[in-house]
């Protein structure tokens, strides 16, 4: 009887161990995913701004999932000139030397509860350090500042390095996807990703938060254009923008998705807030169109706002609405979630993407949404009602 109340002792001590160590996993949630440098790939001239190897991070994909592929591209704007992009030389958005690991939630999550169409697929974050969406090729250095414009270069390096050395070769289903100027990405290299698989592989791309307009600002100026101007001709990035826009339209124009997207062969999901709080802040309202900053609380909370500066953003809206692509009848190549939020990236967190209290648009969450298109489960767009009328909103910007 002793030995059998000692035992019984012990397993109720390792239960409530187990439960203390299951309750401080919880806490501290989802293990940081290991980064992979790709050392290999500096000598192919695949670097980031200052010259350090490519990174992505890598969760490989089990039972139903094993052959199937979510690559998922970072965000973080743009370098325009030398000087923007020495700053990122001294940051993670220019060097893999001042990466670290991270954790993976929203579409990446690895929960079956919380991400079930993606949760067991092989997962991968592409990490940006070159500031032109991944589209920059220029072989000389900028010599001044130290400068390597290869943003193409790092993304083909590592989507060959999938494709090769995990095994990518051999999906099943793969999505590309992003957010903001990954999402931007996500539609730039759309069909040239699908045209790195048989034609038996279900291939499709979705871009979160990278659906900027090609629109005037407060002033009446296309501030946008002269970005990506600047963008494009800085990271020589012409002649790997789709040619399906740039033989009808200049260069700076084909980094608008309004120009590419209907050019597109590839299934394509664009998730957007109209309210796109990153958009707001540098497309509609940038500094030089403000300078006695007055737009500078509206931009920090759309509920600062005044009525005629929501006037200004309910048209922005409409601006943003006719910009988005026609889809032909019913076709479920085109999925569309635009909410009526003051956001900015929406897949990437758990409590935006699919989990009690997430934006809903037609009592539909996001991670649903983009589940039920990818499955052609149902076609799936949906388009929210004007600012203030959706509770579920959650204001942010991330990515």
């Amino acid at each position: 009887m002793a030995v059998s109340r000692a035992r019984l002792a012990r397993a109720a001590a390792a239960a409530v161990l187990g439960f203390v160590v299951a309750a401080v996993l919880a806490e501290a949630g989802p293990a940081d995913v290991e980064m992979v440098f790709l050392k290999n790939a500096v000598a192919k001239g695949a670097v980031c701004l200052d010259g350090s190897p490519p990174v992505y991070h890598f969760s490989p994909g089990s039972g139903s999932g094993a052959n199937n592929w979510v690559v998922h591209m970072e965000g973080g704007g743009w370098c325009r000139n030398p000087d923007e992009c020495a700053v990122r030389k001294g940051n993670f958005r220019g060097s893999s030397k001042f990466m670290r690991p991270l954790s993976f939630s929203g579409i990446l999550g690895g929960s079956q509860k919380s991400n079930p169409d993606f949760y067991n697929w092989n997962r991968v974050k592409i990490r940006y350090c070159d500031g032109s969406s991944f589209t920059g090729d220029v072989e000389a250095v900028e010599t001044a500042k130290n400068l390597y414009y290869r943003g193409f270069r790092v993304w083909r390096a590592i989507i060959d390095d999938l494709l090769t050395v995990r095994g990518m070769n051999k999906a099943q289903n793969a999505l590309l996807s992003g957010c903001s100027a990954g999402g931007l990405a996500a539609i730039l290299h759309c069909d040239r990703f699908h045209d790195l698989f048989p034609a038996t592989t279900k291939v499709k791309c979705f871009s979160d938060a990278g659906y900027f307009v090609d629109g005037k600002d407060i002033s009446g100026n296309y501030y946008a254009r002269s970005i990506y101007k600047n963008v494009v001709n800085l990271h020589g990035s012409t002649k790997n923008l789709p040619a399906s826009c740039t033989s009808k339209q200049s260069p700076e124009l084909c980094m608008f998705p309004q120009y590419v997207v209907p050019t597109l062969r590839t299934p394509l999901f664009i998730l957007n807030a109209a309210y796109d709080s990153w958009q707001i802040k540098n497309v509609l309202a940038p500094s030089p169109a403000d300078p006695k900053k007055t737009w500078a609380q509206c931009k920090l909370d759309i509920k600062n706002c005044s009525p005629s500066q929501l006037v200004t953003l309910q048209n922005f809206r409409t601006d943003f609405l006719a910009a988005l692509p026609k889809p032909a009848g019913q076709s479920p190549s085109l999925g569309m979630f635009i909410d009526s939020c003051n956001a900015h990236c929406q897949s990437g967190a758990q409590d935006t993407w699919l989990a009690d209290g997430s934006p809903l648009v037609n009592k539909t969450q996001i991670g649903k949404a983009v589940g039920d298109w990818y499955y052609d489960r149902e076609v799936s767009r949906r388009i929210d009602c004007p600012y203030p009328c959706n509770p579920t909103c959650k204001n942010r910007e991330d990515d």
